[in-house]
């Protein structure tokens, strides 16, 4: 057994000298794809590259990066969007989270689900936590990601099993990374700012041979939370990568990346039930416990949060011909998720009449979550021709094996702060509506029984085509089969032992969508889409067994989504500036729900209808913009027996947002930025299966936030950049669970960081 105490966790300073020292000396990449190699005259690879420009030029990407796009994205028949390194920069944006900012439709839950403290995701209404990818390969684990070793970060929005295999039927997030390449670059930034902030970076590129790189990145950052200065952070992480055969016909690279964070976790505030023990004085029309935005409910001498990530990748292509490569790509990774945390939300509320006072008895909640994935694809993408049918192609075959191991710790031995009389004598007590961190505490904290062991694998083959029927029309379509098993234990809620469950489908998906080109520079487009969700997924969050209800994992059947959806895209001045606009229906169906009491059946449909446009790129030379809205028109359309959630808004779901980031250079070395966002009103719920409305829970009220930036360029080597987060200090919730807890966003910010390159 093993056998922790954890103090609040303290935020270090460390400058990381001999580490930035090193990284511009030696840089190099983690995660490369061939997709980035040249030679002299010609690409060296048929994959396509992802477009970047010089500062201020790159808000605007023509090309996914992944070859299963097998056309560009003007001509490609799906709402595709593309957030680039320009924009991760400019808005000062840290996490993964920080960069959907500008992805107007995506919020993120809170806590629950498979992945409780960890990225949840929801696209179109459907939690998507599992459909995040590193270079096309599934990124599984329980992580709240970093930026630093990002190149961009790409959404695809809608069914896209054909692209990913399962899914959630709402979409996916591919995050792109840094790839090494020929010549000697290197970069560095310092900042510093309100609230403790501190972060150092490293990028360098070294080329030591004709065909060889290297290529570093580091990070080391630590600091507060805006706004709740309990909640604290301390991250570092290192990305190295060598590649050898560099603007050759055969190219081989090796990355490693590793990432772990230290801080303290954060379930921000109860939202309010009056059912059982926990009965929270004071309704509020939102559901959520009215107190300020500084209010914690967390124990400074017992909660803490600990992630890491290591993941190494090997990968090999090699140019068959000019207009044929085929690459290899093998991955190994293994993550984290370590937690001891209060959830005031699970807790106990009483009136103590000798004190005149609500308390609170803490709830809490722990998981110590290990995750492995081992994974290898191999794919080949080229061009031929059927008489005057031109053809941009890619077929490949993935092979992985995921497990996931979940536990929970017990305390023993505990004393602390006490409770009043009305609690007969229990400890870890607080007054409700000011409580306090520095309460005492002291235990002994031991990790449980494995309450989860689960076991996947994935056998998939696919295929991708753009067809150019004549100037004006193409088509696109995609295929993919996957044969995906689970077996495992796992001790479903209320059991004592750990119970076997297995189970095993064959899942067909398909896209195919045609393009029709009015002029050279836009297009309109339909498209049709499919995608599977297996029952062990249900959530959208991850491998799992145990599912509720009368059925074994083996009994049910996947969950299954479609897309229909009808856009047009299109570039404008000389393809500076790009406009998208597309309307969509998501529906799924399927879902697993009690449709009588103690019956079971495969019954929950969600239908989410939609409008969304998007604006990327530069108006004039000196003026960038990148942004868009969203409506969603989301409904539960079949749900439980009781009916009471049927018609209702899905959970996560605003049904409008909007986001609008622009720069503009005032003078040579000056550029100034402004950005705006706005989310409206948004259900809450732990968002676990289709069945789950919104308007009989909890909701956060709409908001606007506003950011800014300026920037000047001091020499051609250094440049200063001052952000102003949240510029108006705005009090908004940024997650909400609907059963459980809501969790603030941060406040206001500033950071001044020193960026230096050569």
């Amino acid at each position: 057994m093993e056998k922790l105490l954890a103090p609040h966790p303290s935020a270090s300073r460390t400058l990381l000298g001999s580490s930035l020292a090193l990284a511009l000396a030696a840089p190099g990449s983690f995660l490369p794809t061939g997709a980035q190699a040249q030679t002299a005259g010609k690409p060296a690879t048929l994959s396509p590259v992802t477009v970047q420009g010089d500062e201020g030029d790159g808000y605007k990407t023509d090309e996914a990066s992944q070859a299963k796009f097998t056309a560009p994205l003007l001509d490609t028949p799906k709402s595709v969007q593309i957030i680039p390194q320009a924009i991760i920069q400019d808005t000062n944006a840290t996490s993964l989270e920080d960069v959907l900012r500008n992805s107007p439709g995506i919020t993120f839950g809170a806590g629950e689900g498979g992945q409780p403290l960890a990225d949840r995701p929801f696209i179109r209404g459907a939690s998507s936590a599992s459909n995040i990818y590193v270079d096309g390969i599934r990124d599984a684990g329980g992580q709240t990601r970093e930026v630093f070793d990002l190149e961009s970060v790409e959404i695809i929005r809608g069914a896209d099993s054909a692209l990913g295999g399962r899914g959630t039927g709402g979409g996916s997030i591919n995050l792109t990374s840094k790839h090494a390449h020929l010549g000697d670059v290197a970069s560095a930034s310092l900042g510093i700012g309100t609230d403790t902030y501190f972060r150092a970076t490293a990028d360098g590129n070294w080329q030591f041979s004709d065909t060889s790189a290297f290529r570093l990145n580091v990070l080391g950052a630590s600091g507060d939370m805006p706004g709740r200065g309990a909640v604290d952070y301390k991250n570092w992480g290192v990305a190295p990568t060598i590649s050898f055969g560099l603007g050759t016909p055969t190219r081989a690279s090796l990355g490693y990346y590793h990432y772990q964070t230290d801080g303290m976790p954060d379930y921000g505030v109860p939202v309010i039930r009056q059912t059982g023990t926990r009965n929270f004085p004071y309704m509020t029309d939102n559901g959520i416990l009215d107190v300020d935005r500084d209010t914690f409910y967390g124990v400074y001498d017992r909660d803490y949060r600990k992630t890491q990530a290591d993941i190494g990748t090997l990968e090999i292509e090699h140019d068959i011909t000019d207009r044929l490569t085929v690459r290899n790509a093998t991955r190994y990774g293994e993550t984290l998720n370590d937690y001891v945390l209060t959830n005031p939300g699970d807790g106990q509320v009483k009136y103590d009449a000798g004190t005149g006072r609500y308390w609170l008895l803490r709830g809490t909640k722990t998981r110590w979550q290990k995750s492995t994935t081992l994974a290898n694809v191999t794919e080949l993408t080229g061009r031929f021709e059927t008489g005057r049918l031109k053809h941009r192609f890619n077929a490949g075959i993935e092979m992985s094996r995921e497990t996931t191991k979940n536990a929970s710790y017990q305390f023993s031995n505990v004393s602390g702060s006490a409770c009043p009389a009305v609690f007969a004598g229990k400890m870890d007590c607080t007054p409700l509506f000011n409580p306090n961190p520095d309460d005492p505490w002291y235990g002994d904290i031991t990790r449980g029984p494995l309450s989860l062991d689960a076991r996947s694998t994935t056998q998939a083959v696919y295929f991708f085509d753009s067809i150019e029927l004549n100037e004006q029309f193409s088509v696109n379509a995609g295929l993919r089969f996957d044969r995906y098993r689970i077996s495992g234990e796992s001790v479903p809620r209320g059991a004592t032992a750990p119970v076997h469950d297995d189970g095993a489908w064959n899942m067909f998906n398909y896209q195919l969508g045609l393009v029709y080109k009015p002029a050279r520079n836009g297009s309109i487009y339909v498209s049709y889409a499919t995608a599977s969700t297996p029952p062990s997924m249900s959530g959208g969050d991850q491998d799992s067994l145990g599912v509720t209800g009368a059925n074994s994992l083996g009994d049910l059947k996947p969950e299954k989504s479609r897309t229909v959806e009808l856009g047009t895209k299109w570039n404008f001045l000389d393809d500076r500036l790009g406009l998208t606009a597309a309307i969509f229906e998501n529906e799924r169906r399927d879902a697993q729900i009690e449709v009588d009491p103690g019956v079971y059946a495969q019954a929950g449909k969600t239908r989410v209808r939609g409008l969304e446009l998007g604006i990327n790129g530069r108006i004039t030379p000196k003026w960038a913009v990148y942004g868009g809205y969203a409506y969603l028109n989301s409904k539960l359309v079949e749900g439980a027996y009781s009916n009471v959630n049927v018609g209702d808004p899905l959970t996560n779901t605003p049904r409008h947002s909007f986001s609008l980031w622009s720069t503009y250079k005032v003078l040579p070395p000056l550029t100034v930025g402004a950005g705006a966002y706005y989310v409206g009103k948004t259900f809450g719920g732990s968002g676990q299966g289709t069945a789950g409305g919104g308007a009989h829970g909890t909701y956060m009220p709409a908001y606007w936030r506003f950011d800014a930036m300026a920037s000047y360029q001091v020499h051609k080597n250094l440049s200063l950049q001052l952000n102003a987060l949240n510029l108006t200090d705005k009090v908004y919730y940024a997650r909400n669970n609907g059963n459980h807890h809501a969790d603030f966003g941060p406040g206001r910010q500033f950071i001044l960081t020193a960026n230096l390159k050569y």
